[in-house]
């Protein structure tokens, strides 16, 4: 675990760098904000952001009617969400913590959303059990993955100085899971499950040659 965090923190300062981690292009933060408009709860709720790195996904949340709790491994990376959710007072709440058992009471979300974290999990069936437990009826997990070509994108856990922190044959999802095996695992727990490509190279600042996917399933 402390070789995962240090990891972590010592991305943080160059994490906002990525187009689709920063969204600091508007084109590219407008096609995830409406992404998000579309797949969160349509009233304001309480949505769990679990990994939430440096918080880019948790403000447009917030900006999008909904009190947010964020959760993240790296101290690092808390403290840059933190600082970038601040201006919303306790409509955001940003923590340290291990995402796949946060402190979060269950029964009590409107929404998890997930995004390019199971890769990282040692158990991730565990995990996604586990979330499933926070939503209310009527919750909706929102997990945004992929299967990736290459292993050397940082996002997917092959990258230089990744395997010590993550050793790939710990990992059962190591570079990424494909659709149908993540269909597999939500829908005893949620029933019916809803996925779609994510494609549109706005989304993450070029063009991509891999899969990726939003699936969502709700609690009845």
């Amino acid at each position: 675990m402390e070789l995962i965090q240090q990891y972590w923190d010592d991305y943080a300062e160059g994490f906002d760098a990525a187009p689709d981690h920063g969204l600091l292009d508007p084109d590219i933060r407008g096609a995830w904000k409406e992404l998000l408009r579309a797949w969160l709860p349509i009233e304001p709720g309480l949505v769990a952001d679990l990994a939430c790195g440096t918080g880019s996904l948790a403000v447009l949340a917030a900006e999008l009617g909904h009190h947010v709790v964020g959760i993240d491994l790296s101290p690092e990376m808390v403290a840059r969400a933190q600082a970038k959710t601040v201006h919303f007072g306790g409509a955001v709440r940003i923590a340290q913590g291990d995402v796949a058992d946060p402190d979060i009471e269950d029964g009590s979300v409107d929404a998890v959303l997930a995004r390019h974290i199971l890769w990282t999990l040692p158990d991730p069936h565990a995990a996604i059990a586990t979330w499933a437990r926070l939503l209310r009826p009527g919750g909706r997990l929102i997990l945004i993955e992929g299967q990736w070509a290459s292993q050397a994108d940082p996002d997917t856990g092959g990258g230089d100085g990744q395997g010590e922190a993550y050793p790939a044959a710990e990992l059962p999802w190591a570079g990424g899971v494909p659709q149908e095996e993540l269909r597999a695992a939500v829908e005893p727990l949620l029933g019916d499950v809803l996925a779609i490509p994510l494609t549109d190279p706005l989304l993450w600042g070029r063009e991509i040659t891999d899969r990726r996917y939003l699936l969502c399933g709700r609690r009845d």
